[in-house]
């Protein structure tokens, strides 16, 4: 593995080491290392089938895993998924799993049911949080989940994870299936959730636009990394323009 710049000397909340999934016999992740810094955007780009969101899954506690996940600190590897997202770490899936036949705003009341069955008298506190991160939502609080459009309903899935006050958020695949001013408007309010104070993991096939929110990036293949540095270095770095940003194809198809 190449590294263009040394990993993150600020505290972790994440710390992945030697992390290994199979499936059956067939090894899905070899031997990946990755750290989280507090407060910061991380993100890890890669071609389909390389392991980006097998690697989401087993960090939630979804998957079987052999090596050494750290959260805070502290090993959670003996933990179940609700344990873990107890602990502070949050999910949003590629496939959003929201409940389309309820209203909005009883869906991102559900992220906080957590809290709620804790007894904690401040469970709702972050509704006003998250209308002003989306104030879409909240003109459509009363509005049908399953009747939005999907740059919505993603949004949505983001602001139900923030309702349980994550530590960690875990996007996987944000931009899928949105239009392309949609996608834009979703990094933009990814680049926000820094003044929330969570830090976030993000799996992007979108190469370009998670690099240019991220603070860190892994780079994927066939369930090993191959490169990781400052977001900003990888974006100028041959082998990730060549090969996920497309610009050294655009050039070749243009001179041919």
């Amino acid at each position: 593995m190449s590294t263009l710049t040394s990993t993150p000397t600020s505290t972790p909340v994440l710390t992945v080491d030697k992390l290994r999934v199979c499936y059956g016999k067939v090894e899905a992740i070899s031997a990946i290392s990755i750290r989280v810094a507090t407060g910061s955007i991380v993100s890890v780009i890669g071609p389909n089938g390389a392991g980006k969101s097998t690697l989401l899954n087993s960090i939630i506690g979804m998957l079987p895993s052999s090596g050494e996940i750290r959260f805070e600190g502290q090993a959670v590897n003996a933990l179940d998924v609700e344990e873990r997202v107890q602990a502070g770490i949050a999910l949003v899936p590629e496939t959003r799993e929201l409940f389309a036949d309820m209203s909005v705003q009883d869906n991102l009341q559900l992220g906080s049911f957590r809290r709620y069955r804790e007894r904690d008298k401040d469970y709702l506190g972050e509704l006003d949080n998250v209308y002003r991160l989306f104030p879409r939502l909240k003109d459509r609080r009363e509005q049908l989940a399953g009747t939005m459009s999907g740059g919505e309903r993603q949004m949505l899935a983001i602001g139900r994870a923030l309702m349980g006050k994550p530590r960690l958020l875990m996007l996987d695949e944000p931009s899928l299936g949105l239009a392309p001013l949609i996608v834009k408007e979703i990094f933009n309010i990814i680049s926000g959730l820094r003044e929330t104070g969570v830090a976030t993991l993000l799996i992007e096939q979108n190469a370009r636009a998670a690099l240019q929110v991220s603070d860190y990036g892994y780079v994927i293949e066939t369930g090993s990394l191959v490169l990781e540095g400052k977001a900003s270095d990888l974006a100028n770095d041959p082998k990730v323009i060549e090969t996920y940003l497309g610009i050294g194809k655009a050039r070749q198809a243009a001179q041919a």
